[in-house]
C-alpha cells in the first residue's frame, strides 16, 4: 500500500508558524537598526545556515567566512524582506545558498587559473563572470581584513559567535563577562564590519 500524502501534525505546524513569526519580528527589528535582534536571529538560525553552506563548499573554514557575510547581508537588507515572497527561514537560506555558490565559483575560478594552461584550454568554461568572481574574492579579503582591524575584545566575541557558534549567553559564561558587555561588543563590531562591507558596495563614502 502506498504511503499517501504525509500531513504535518497541527501542533507541529503551529510551532513552525510561531518560530517563523518570531523570526519575522526579529527581521523587522534588524531593519530598524537593532543589532541585538541580529544576534538573536543568528543564535536561532546559524546552525542551519552553516550546514547549508558547508555542504556546498565542503570547506568548514571558508564556510565560516561566508556565514559572516550572510548575516552582514541580512543586516543591510532586512528592510527589503517581503514576507509575501517566503518565510524568514527561506529568505535567510536563499541568501546563504547564493553567497555560498558565489564563493564556490570564485574559488573554482582561482583554482582554474592555477592549473596548467593545457588543462585550462581543454576544460569547458562555464564559470561566473570574471568581474563577479573578482568581487567575491575581494569581499572575502575585506571581511578578513575588517576582522583583523577590530579591537581584540570585539574580535573575540565575533569569532566565538560566528565561528564557534556560541550564543551571547555562552560567550558571557566563557569569557566571564556580563551579558550586556558581550552584546555591546558584538554591536560595535557589527557596525564596524557593516561599514567595511558598505564601502565595498559603494553604499557610503570613505
Amino acid at each position: 500500500m502506498g504511503r499517501g500524502i504525509q500531513v504535518v501534525p497541527a501542533k507541529h505546524a503551529d510551532e513552525l508558524r510561531a518560530i517563523e513569526q518570531a523570526r519575522l519580528e526579529l527581521i523587522r527589528q534588524i531593519a530598524s537598526g537593532d543589532p541585538d535582534a541580529l544576534g538573536k536571529l543568528y543564535d536561532s538560525t546559524n546552525r542551519a545556515v552553516f550546514g547549508l553552506i558547508v555542504r556546498i563548499l565542503s570547506d568548514p573554514a571558508t564556510a565560516e567566512e561566508v556565514v559572516l557575510e550572510v548575516y552582514t547581508q541580512v543586516w543591510r537588507q532586512a528592510s527589503s524582506y517581503d514576507p509575501r515572497r517566503g518565510t524568514p527561514s527561506a529568505w535567510l537560506l536563499t541568501i546563504a545558498r547564493s553567497r555560498a555558490i558565489d564563493r564556490f565559483r570564485a574559488t573554482d575560478q582561482t583554482r582554474r587559473r592555477q592549473e596548467p594552461l593545457s588543462s585550462v584550454e581543454s576544460a569547458r568554461s562555464d564559470d561566473a563572470d570574471p568581474e563577479a568572481s573578482a568581487s567575491e574574492a575581494e569581499r572575502g579579503t575585506l571581511v578578513r581584513a575588517a576582522l583583523e582591524e577590530l579591537p581584540p575584545e570585539q574580535r573575540e566575541v565575533i569569532e566565538l559567535a560566528y565561528f564557534s557558534g556560541l550564543s551571547h549567553s555562552e560567550i558571557a559564561t566563557r569569557c566571564s563577562l556580563p551579558l550586556g558587555t558581550v552584546k555591546t561588543r558584538t554591536r560595535l563590531a557589527m557596525v564596524r564590519l557593516r561599514s567595511a562591507l558598505a564601502l565595498l558596495e559603494g553604499e557610503v563614502g570613505p
